[in-house]
């Protein structure tokens, strides 16, 4: 029975979707004018791990996580750079894809970008603008009209009378009350826009997921994710204009996964303590940073620290490394007694760490088996390698990962740099220079490859 935290209600609920055997995910992706950070590959991988979990349960999901491709950054930014907006995005898409792809996250069944959906965005406006929770203010922006909608604050349990008294209205705002907040800005010069029916300009922020996920999923639809930060204002701003626009519930259950802190302190920019996706994966294997964000319950704090991607390189080494002493294991049964366990792990709230547990008890059974061809240390091999797939992990044969880690990590050798030194080491043996064998394992061990010598000859892996 899956049970899922709730933002909404504050507590974790059985989940029923809406229609049997079918879930609809929408999540809130990210503003492509500069390279992902570790934030958004927490966000990406976490619900990644979501739909492929849903997935393995048999469940038909369609997720789609959208793109915003325009707003006040990306206008800045490519005026900063000297280039069209169009240029700057692709860019930025292109290298969101291949980091992304690097980490093992799937691609959504849908992605839907805010400026391939303004014909959506305009009508859903406009019904609010009928719904009277909309209006047009003097300066051509168009407003949402907060004191209409009395559930404002439901998720986030923030009081609007509060939130009015500490609010700040920019000079230039025409809004009628400090909480509205734009669903249209009226076009400025040399800025990119689009006709409307109150003039030429382009969407808000917020307005853009409400159309979006409306248009991809309906007005009524399963779950919501995204990063703690969204929740207020702009997730509370999504509930307020669907449900206004439509007169429906809009989401049934919420997700929201926690912060990632760098030594303790949160990341921002302005503590020089932010890293991108690609910094991190210059000094450690995709899979290992994926290992790292799933070890933690994805509504905890992630604590980053190169101390943390250590352990977490160790310990998915020592999977992959029980892993490579089974042989044929793909063509056994899984094993229920874990299987189950695994499912009870992940039904409560997506608990990986618990379900990270599961996988190394898989791992310890199959150290203690003395046959590695036996049919029972197969079917171990099969069940953490299936069970291991359901969080995106452990599908690389065991070697090609461990040497391309090594290799990426061990000071620029290359494997037939590695392997050309190993048959050096094999030569000396023969012709008994156990001086010159000892300082190829010495000198290997120093660029970070440790040797395993075996009656089938040897391997080698990162240290």
């Amino acid at each position: 029975m899956l049970k899922i935290y709730n933002t909404l209600t504050g507590g974790k609920e059985v989940f029923e979707p809406i229609e049997a055997g079918k879930i609809r995910i929408y999540v809130c992706g990210i503003t492509v004018y500069d390279y992902c950070h570790l934030g958004h590959a927490r966000m990406m991988v976490v619900f990644d791990m979501v739909t492929r979990y849903l997935r393995s349960r048999a469940y038909e999901v369609t997720y789609v996580r959208n793109i915003t491709d325009i707003d006040d950054k990306i206008i800045n930014r490519a005026n900063e750079n000297g280039e069209t907006i169009q240029m700057l995005t692709e860019r930025f898409i292109s290298a969101m894809n291949d980091d992304m792809d690097a980490l093992g996250v799937l691609r959504p069944d849908q992605e839907p970008r805010a400026t391939m959906h303004i014909e959506q965005i305009t009508a859903m406006i406009s019904r609010l603008i009928d719904n009277k929770y909309a209006y047009t203010a003097d300066n051509g922006d168009v407003y949402y009209d907060v004191s209409a909608f009395p559930e404002y604050g439901k998720l986030s349990g923030k009081k609007t009378d509060e939130l009015r008294a500490g609010a700040r209205v920019e000079v230039q705002e025409a809004k009628d009350d400090p909480l509205d907040f734009v669903l249209w800005k009226a076009a400025k010069p040399d800025e990119p826009s689009w006709q409307s029916p109150w003039g030429a300009g382009r969407p808000g922020w917020h307005i853009e997921c409400s159309a979006m996920a409306t248009h991809c999923l309906g007005d009524h639809f399963d779950i919501h994710g995204g990063g703690q930060d969204l929740q207020f204002p702009h997730h509370e701003n999504e509930i307020a204009q669907s449900c206004s626009a439509t007169g429906k519930a809009f989401v049934n259950t919420w997700m929201h996964n926690g912060f990632v802190r760098v030594d303790e302190e949160k990341m921002s920019k302005s503590l020089g303590n932010f890293f991108t996706v690609r910094e991190v994966l210059e000094k450690y294997h995709p899979e290992v940073v994926r290992f790292f964000i799933l070890s933690s319950h994805y509504r905890s704090p992630l604590n980053y620290s190169d101390s943390h991607l250590d352990e977490a390189r160790a310990t998915l080494d020592g999977l992959y490394l029980a892993l490579r002493e089974v042989t044929n294991s793909d063509d056994s049964e899984i094993d229920n007694n874990y299987l189950e366990k695994f499912n009870a792990a992940m039904d409560d709230d997506f608990n990986t760490p618990k379900a990270v547990a599961v996988l190394h008890e898989i791992a310890h059974a199959i150290n203690r088996e003395t046959d590695k061809d036996a049919q029972s240390t197969r079917t171990l091999g099969t069940t953490l390698k299936q069970l291991g797939a359901t969080m995106g992990l452990l599908q690389a044969h065991a070697d090609t990962y461990l040497q391309s880690a090594a290799a990426t990590e061990s000071d620029g050798l290359t494997a037939d740099e590695i392997n050309t030194y190993i048959e050096q080491r094999k030569q000396a043996r023969i012709d008994k220079d156990f001086a010159e064998s000892d300082r190829i394992r010495n000198l290997l061990t120093e660029q970070g490859i440790t040797l395993e010598d075996s009656p089938t000859g040897t391997t080698w892996r990162r240290l």
